[in-house]
Parts: C-alpha cells; sequence; structure tokens
C-alpha cells in the first residue's frame, strides 16, 4: 500500500512527508482492516509534523479524519460500549442526542463505511473512563499520533471506537466531521451555548465553518471575528450576523466564545468581549502562549476551559445531529500525493473551508 510517512519532524516543507510503498497492516484481534477513502486534514496534523506535538512514534502516518470502508474483521470481541458523558448539559431539541448512528462495537460487516476519528483507544478502567470522560484517559491513543492513521491506503482501527458515516454524506464531505466537526460540537457545548444566545467565534477555518450551523440550527446569532477576506466572507454566506478582527467589538457583548486559532494572545481579547458569566471554550490542542491579562477581564464570573478531545459519545451525537441538521462542509480536495502542500497552505490560511486528502 502506499502511505505518506514522517520520519523527522520539522518546519513543513515539500517533503516532511514521504511517499512510502509498505506492505498491508495486519488485523488483530479487536480491529478493523479499513481500506481509506478520504482523510481529513487537521491543524494537529500540523502541530505532529511541525514537533509542537511530538510523534509517540516514527516513522508515523498521520490523519485522524478518516473515511474508509471495512476490508475485514477480527474474530468476535466483547466491544466496550460508549458511555454517556455526564455533561451538565441541556436537552438537545426533540429527537435529538441519543441513539441513532451507532459506535463501533455494533455489528460492523464488511462493505460499511466507517469514520475513524482522533480518539483511537482508551484503558477503559481508569477514573476518568469510568466518569464517562474517557476524552481524558492518561492511556488514551489517538490516530495518527500513537498509530498510524489515515494518509495511506489501508490503515488498522480499533473496532469500539470507529463511528458509522451516515449516508446523507459523501466521503469528502463526512471527513471533516470526524474531528473538526466532532470536536467542534464538545466545543459547542463545553462553551454552554444555549438557544438564542451570541455566540463568537475566533478563528473560521474547518471546525469553526461546522459550529456556526449548529448555532443557526439553535437560533443563535453569531458573531466571527478572523482576518481572512475569504473566511469572513464564508462566515457572512453560512448566517454570521457580524464579521472582524479580533480587536474590534461586536454590535453587544457575547454570551459565549469559542476559540479555534492556536494563537494565545487571541484569549485576552475574546474575554474583553464577553459579558459577565461568559464563557470561553478553547478548542486547541496545541497553544502559543497566553499573555497576562488584567483580572478584570475574568472578574463578573466569566469561564474559560480548555477542550480536550472528544468521546465515543460525542461522535455518536454529533453524527446524528450533523445529519438531521444537514451539516454542508466546505471543502477542498487534494490527491493523496499533495498532503506536504496541503499543510504549508493550511498554515498559511489558504484553505476556505476544511482541507480533504482523497485516496484512490
Amino acid at each position: 500500500m502506499r502511505s505518506l510517512q514522517l520520519s523527522t519532524p520539522g518546519p513543513v516543507l515539500s517533503t516532511s512527508l514521504a511517499l512510502a510503498e509498505l506492505p498491508q497492516p495486519v488485523l488483530k484481534p479487536g480491529s478493523l482492516l479499513l481500506r481509506v477513502r478520504a482523510c481529513g486534514v487537521c491543524h494537529t496534523d500540523l502541530h505532529i509534523v511541525e514537533g509542537d506535538l511530538p510523534p509517540k512514534k516514527l516513522p508515523i502516518t498521520p490523519g485522524h479524519q478518516v473515511v474508509a470502508t471495512v476490508e475485514q474483521t477480527s474474530p468476535t470481541t466483547p466491544g466496550l460500549a460508549a458511555t454517556p458523558s455526564p455533561l451538565s448539559r441541556r436537552e438537545l431539541p426533540t429527537g435529538e442526542g441519543g441513539g441513532g448512528w451507532g459506535v463501533g462495537g455494533e455489528g460492523l460487516k464488511i462493505g460499511d463505511r466507517v469514520g475513524v476519528p482522533w480518539l483511537s483507544s482508551t484503558c477503559g478502567v481508569c477514573e476518568f473512563c469510568q466518569r464517562g470522560q474517557e476524552n481524558l484517559c492518561e492511556r488514551a491513543q489517538f490516530t495518527g499520533w500513537d498509530v498510524d492513521g489515515g494518509y495511506a491506503e489501508y490503515l488498522i482501527a480499533n473496532e469500539d471506537f470507529v463511528v458509522l458515516i451516515p449516508e446523507i454524506f459523501s466521503d469528502v464531505q463526512a471527513a471533516p466531521l470526524l474531528c473538526a466537526g466532532i470536536v467542534g460540537y464538545r466545543s459547542f457545548r463545553l462553551a454552554e451555548v444555549q438557544p438564542g444566545e451570541h455566540l463568537g467565534l475566533f478563528g473560521f477555518g474547518g471546525s469553526a465553518h461546522i459550529v456556526i450551523q449548529l448555532a443557526r440550527h439553535w437560533n443563535c446569532t453569531i458573531s466571527v471575528f478572523t482576518r481572512s477576506p475569504e473566511h469572513r466572507a464564508l462566515a457572512e454566506s453560512l448566517g454570521a450576523a457580524w464579521v472582524g478582527g479580533a480587536e474590534q467589538k461586536p454590535p453587544r457583548p457575547l454570551d459565549r466564545a469559542i476559540l479555534f486559532a492556536p494563537t494565545g494572545g487571541l484569549v485576552p481579547l475574546a474575554l474583553g468581549h464577553l459579558r459577565k458569566a461568559g464563557t470561553l471554550a478553547i478548542n486547541a490542542i496545541h497553544m502559543s502562549p497566553i499573555p497576562e491579562w488584567d483580572y478584570n477581564l475574568l472578574y463578573g464570573e466569566r469561564t474559560v476551559r480548555s477542550v480536550a478531545n472528544a468521546t465515543r459519545q460525542d461522535a455518536k451525537e454529533f453524527m446524528q445531529l450533523a445529519a438531521q441538521i444537514p451539516v454542508k462542509t466546505e471543502v477542498q480536495a487534494f490527491p493523496l500525493e499533495e498532503a506536504n502542500r496541503v499543510l504549508l497552505m493550511l498554515k498559511r490560511s489558504e484553505i476556505k473551508g476544511a482541507a480533504v486528502l482523497v485516496i484512490e
């Protein structure tokens, strides 16, 4: 099989990932052999390639927004059921949030189309797993970081951690849902957004262009903070009521805010636009240093919280909701061999919406 591999982390170059011819991976108990059809390109991939997130193994095949079909299943292994998160949250509108699109261990068969997200496996027994907070498991492994990911023609995935892809989405449309969508959904929840509130989105890449559709579904007013003229135009086309720079004041204070850009300097700016008792959720696995800020920006019972990964329950809930809305993904597709160029475009904010590698 063809696979793009990272051997030496560093500033992204045309040679950062090398195309290799490798044997197909070998099926293990409790796993699936998957034929990759598409794989989204994420800022986390960029952080791994550049060494901001030191790779757990080298060489490593990046990619954790993988749309694939089941080629082989392993002998029956008891599945670990997804544990509902005990997050303090209001119910979704009627008919949303429970049941629906399954997470692995639910009778997958050859030919099924599944998604492989960032969370690859957890221990299942630690205090966090037992609390339904498997995203915080100390022994969690992650696709494209601990184990080989989807910048390849085949991969092995844990059967309990894949999610079925609703038929309404094409392969390319589905890929961004598997990280930008799922983690964006968790950020939306942890920001404690309520229907009809004023939500601020800082940065408008692959995740934000999905979250804005969740917010519009809840009749929220959205203000988008981004420097890119292309991203501003996309935000307006998706229903943003106001667009501008982070240093500009929106028409009224924000009830909630989500920070997508991995830039610590935006934290005090976002807090400056947030009302008392508002919440800022930071959707970033890696971020530049956060500067010192005046305590008055936090005073008034404002909340700042990070968003760490996502759970299988998040994946299950989001896939159902995305199909019901339905979420539309703005996608630029590229052949697998152009991954290095795509990563460089991502670094330069030249991608409109989300980038997806197509494996043929």
